[in-house]
């Protein structure tokens, strides 16, 4: 019972869906009709928590396609079929797909539970905000999943949501979120042997856009900077000066940009800096493709967390062994 990722067509946009096995189309009738639960989820690392949870008991689709900026992403009206279908919606929350969920509440069933993950699992006394994320425009760093210590609590939610709408299946989303649980906590410990790798005083990011401010509290990282503002256009020329003496200062050796969001002012801070541009961060891309085992949420941190600790200095034994794939629940445990 391995979980395999699709690309499901809607019209104009591509949504990325999670499924298990032997998921037809979500949106045909055979689908709508086959006694599941519908979900729709996010963000591809939300769909993926999700995923591992459910198991094969229900349609996932998740509508935020892999790739995008999910801070600036405005569904198109085809995502609205989908919600209509919805008996359950997980959104990350935190201010973070607001126009996705208003269409959720436009045009989910009545009866559809919407749940904001972050926003249960994070007291509002620990909102964290940044460069990126300034307080005064009132949106806290919304990045809970870069942290595994958050993506376990994402699963508690999950697991509880799922107990309560189909509670036939509690033994199967038990099953899968004890497996899950185990799996976000050896990625943890592997995390913190392997950092111990990076040479004194080196545990330090500067990135393309504040996506690790949990994981550097929880893991003892230093985010010297982000260069995205909150705007999402580049910096000005000040702020960048700014950066480019702080990296001096700090002897910095490396900057860490996105994979999907080039930046030409992080090039230009290494190049003036002596720095190392790694240009190959993912927020939220899954490595790999459809049905790879490191297209998973474990496979997304993983591959961060090596290319920060290799970028570094360090080596990330422990890390690269461990498996990645989406949780497996033998078929004798899933209930008749």
């Amino acid at each position: 019972m391995h979980l395999t990722l699709r690309t499901v067509p809607l019209a104009t946009a591509a949504a990325l869906a999670l499924t298990a096995c032997g998921s037809s189309d979500p949106q045909s009738p055979a689908a709508a009709d086959d006694g599941r639960l519908s979900i729709v989820s996010t963000v591809a690392p939300i769909t993926s928590i999700v995923a591992n949870i459910v198991g094969d008991r229900a349609r996932i689709t998740g509508v935020v396609p892999e790739g995008t900026n999910s801070h600036t992403f405005e569904p198109p009206p085809q995502i609205s079929a989908v919600m209509e279908q919805a008996d359950l919606v997980f959104v990350n929350g935190l201010q973070l797909e607001e126009p996705t969920f208003e269409l959720a509440e436009q045009n989910a069933p009545d009866d559809a539970e919407l749940v904001k993950l972050g926003d249960l699992v994070l007291p509002e006394e620990d909102y964290l905000y940044d460069f990126s994320f300034p307080e005064e425009d009132g949106k806290p760093n919304p990045h809970l999943w870069t942290d595994p210590t958050y993506a376990i609590a994402y699963a508690d939610v999950v697991l509880e949501t799922l107990v309560e709408r189909d509670p036939e299946g509690a033994s199967t989303y038990e099953a899968n979120h004890e497996a899950f649980v185990a799996n976000a906590q050896a990625l943890s410990d592997a995390l913190e042997a392997d950092q111990e790798t990076i040479p004194a005083g080196k545990k330090q990011l500067l990135t393309y856009h504040d996506a690790y401010a949990y994981f550097a509290k929880t893991y003892g990282w230093e985010v010297v900077g982000a260069v995205q503002p909150s705007n999402f256009e580049d910096p000005q020329p000040r702020e960048i000066a700014r950066i480019i003496d702080q990296v001096r200062e700090r002897q910095v050796p490396v900057v860490f940009g996105s994979e999907v969001f080039p930046s030409a002012v992080l090039e230009q801070i290494a190049a003036e800096t002596g720095a190392r541009y790694e240009d190959s961060l993912r927020d939220d891309d899954l490595p790999g493709g459809p049905g790879d085992p490191e297209h998973s949420w474990m496979g997304l941190m993983r591959f961060n967390y090596v290319t920060m600790i290799e970028g570094l200095g360090g080596k990330a034994e422990q890390l690269q062994a461990l498996d990645v794939s989406d949780v497996t629940v033998d078929e004798a445990e899933y209930p008749q």
